[in-house]
């Protein structure tokens, strides 16, 4: 447990918490809708500062980022809690600590994890032959503070930090982890504010401010959408979201639309899979919409998830699952000479 930073004191030892736009007032004792950052006698505590539930040694495919360190490993960290509370969540466990097991204190008695330090993140990412630490499994918005401590430290190791993230950061946040940021993934999960309200228990419109942000900072950024039966896959809605990022965006930006699996998410139990056929008409919205990198995940269609020159349509990076073969020629393709946008 440390003192967080991003909050402000109020009156009778409340707090402002000011990691995500909820923007939680904090009376003593209680925590924000996270659950981890808890008002201790007026200040905000981070409960699971220096303490990793999940790490493991990932392909940096399966962040995912394709257009980023292609076939390299990076090491992935994360902890309890999430400031969304989506249906669809597959790693609900770890961040639904409120709803899952009923309140927090369950997760303070097997304490909230295994210690990592800084130090030692960055020493067994480097150990493990890793270019990169990736900050993921669950919504490191609200581990602010000890992501960024193990941020400032890879730097130094001249190690690449990644961040996973739902977006839904304040400004505060943005500008804290902006000077040791490489490469994040948003996830926009729909066009609709109505299904951010409802199936999230959030809104849209920081999501998206973040995006163009993190953008025109130069970070390089890709989005993810999961299409979901029924609550997601409107077409028109996702027509449009892909006429966002090529607009507001780039053309360039790489645009992942991928599977649901009901029999893994938090409370969609009831919903079927994602059709294939879904995710290869919403590519082609994407790429119709003059986006130049869109790939369909979580399938195994063959083809959908390979990167193409737009110029020549040559297969520059053929990926089957997590296996990559990289055709590029330091960057460009190897018949056309065209320049394809990569980290």
């Amino acid at each position: 447990m440390k003192t967080a930073f991003l909050y402000q004191p109020l009156k009778n030892k409340s707090v402002l918490c000011t990691a995500c736009y909820h923007r939680c007032q904090i009376s003593e004792g209680k925590t924000g809708i996270c659950g981890v950052r808890q008002n201790i006698s007026g200040k905000l505590e981070l409960l699971v500062f220096g303490k990793a539930i999940a790490v493991n040694i990932d392909p940096i495919e399966k962040k995912p980022f394709y257009h980023f360190l292609p076939a390299s490993k990076t090491f992935s960290i994360g902890t309890f809690g999430c400031n969304f509370r989506c249906l669809n969540c597959q790693n609900y466990d770890l961040s639904q600590i409120l709803g899952y097991k009923g309140n927090t204190r369950y997760y303070s008695k097997i304490a909230w994890g295994k210690t990592l330090s800084p130090k030692q993140a960055v020493q067994a990412a480097q150990e493990n032959g890793c270019e990169s630490i990736a900050y993921t499994y669950n919504e490191p918005t609200i581990w602010t503070e000890y992501a960024l401590l193990i941020m400032k430290r890879a730097k130094k190791e001249k190690l690449f930090n990644l961040w996973v993230s739902n977006g839904f950061m304040t400004k505060e946040t943005r500008e804290t982890i902006l000077p040791y940021l490489d490469a994040i993934n948003i996830d926009i999960k729909s066009f609709s504010d109505q299904f951010y309200r409802e199936n999230c228990g959030a809104f849209l419109a920081p999501v998206l401010e973040n995006c163009r942000n993190f953008k025109k900072k130069g970070v390089h950024l890709e989005i993810t959408t999961l299409v979901i039966p029924t609550l997601s896959d409107n077409e028109t809605m996702l027509k449009k979201l892909s006429q966002f990022i090529k607009r507001e965006l780039g053309a360039d930006i790489p645009w992942h639309v991928t599977a649901f699996s009901g029999k893994i998410s938090w409370k969609l139990q009831h919903l079927p899979e994602t059709p294939a056929k879904v995710l290869e008409k919403i590519r082609q919205i994407g790429l119709n919409s003059g986006l130049k990198y869109v790939y369909a995940g979580n399938i195994l269609t063959p083809g959908l998830e390979n990167t193409y020159c737009p110029k020549c349509s040559t297969t520059v990076i053929e990926r089957m699952g997590y296996n990559v073969e990289n055709h590029l020629k330091k960057g460009f393709c190897p018949n056309c000479g065209y320049q394809i946008l990569f980290r």
